[in-house]
């Protein structure tokens, strides 16, 4: 095992991967295991043997939908969606290629709508991730239904609390 890239884990997240013993009970609750091209058990394997360059670089780490589901059936408890958000922002802190280019392209979309709105602004997150992924057409006629059944309305809707989710980003920039 390598030490090193599980103590940083342990260090940066408080979770300690080096109490998996692969059950795969992560693997078999996850919902989304179809887009990932590694399993959440093997995640946390290939972090034990300290192969970082390739879980930085996998899909999964990009499609982990964050449900707890691994964790809350985990029986050592093993905080996943954690693990998965620190590797993300590591793989994006490295700029490390994705094994989906639009994956974190639409990640930072998401979390600019939060930014700047509190809340999820879909047509103002979409147009940006249309931008950005230069993809501009792909599902454009989706896009129109949506709009024309006003399930994407044109303007957003500042969430309250604005103060304490721009203290929550301002404290993560500063960490």
């Amino acid at each position: 095992m390598s030490n090193t890239f599980i103590k940083t884990i342990k260090e940066e997240t408080g979770v300690n991967v080096s109490l998996c013993y692969q059950c795969k009970t992560c693997s078999l609750s996850c919902p989304f295991t179809a887009a990932m091209d590694i399993l959440p058990h093997a995640v946390i394997r290939q972090i034990q043997l300290g192969q970082s360059d390739k879980i930085m670089k996998s899909k999964t780490i990009w499609h982990c939908g964050s449900c707890e589901t691994c964790m809350t059936r985990c029986p050592n408890n093993i905080d996943i969606p954690r693990v998965m958000d620190w590797l993300r922002e590591t793989s994006q802190q490295k700029k490390m290629l994705a094994g989906d280019k639009n994956v974190p392209i639409f990640h930072r979309a998401f979390l600019n709508s939060i930014k700047s709105w509190g809340r999820q602004y879909e047509l103002g997150m979409l147009l940006k991730f249309k931008l950005d992924s230069r993809d501009f057409f792909s599902d454009l006629d989706l896009g129109i239904k949506m709009i024309l059944k006003r399930k994407l309305p044109f303007l957003p809707v500042r969430a309250k609390g604005m103060k304490d989710i721009k203290k929550v980003f301002r404290t993560i920039k500063q960490a």
